[in-house]
């Protein structure tokens, strides 16, 4: 069935050409195709896609998309210094470093795009 199938993201934005902006060039991803829907696919990292589509707002208070990297600090580093602002809460009781929280291996750091879709860098 779906063992060996990738999933990809899908998120919705308000405004599309600011969503595309932000992914581009806050993240570094290119958007390789457009859809009439008005939607955009962007590439990611090891053939992995998002998918942003624009409709009404919307409202999710969960992580809607995780980017794996090998260095979690360097990484938030990189997009502070572009303007991404991360979040600061505590997360099961543990407070962030520097916006990252971590919990035993695994480090992650949220933010939100444009849209205010939360997204994550973390490295699982």
């Amino acid at each position: 069935m779906l063992t060996n199938a990738p999933v990809h993201p899908t998120l919705p934005v308000v405004e599309l050409n600011r969503a595309k902006k932000f992914y581009e060039e806050k993240l570094g991803l290119k958007v390789v195709r457009e859809d009439p829907s008005p939607g955009a696919i962007l590439q990611a990292g090891d053939g992995t896609f998002l998918y942003i589509f624009q409709r009404g707002a919307t409202k999710a208070d969960h992580t809607a998309a995780s980017f794996t990297v090998e260095d979690v600090e360097a990484t938030v580093n990189e997009l502070k210094a572009k303007g991404v602002v991360f979040e600061e809460f505590e997360l099961a009781g543990l407070k962030p470093v520097n916006s990252i929280i971590t919990m035993g291996d695994m480090k992650g750091a949220w933010f939100k795009d444009t849209e205010g879709n939360i997204l994550a860098v973390t490295n699982m």
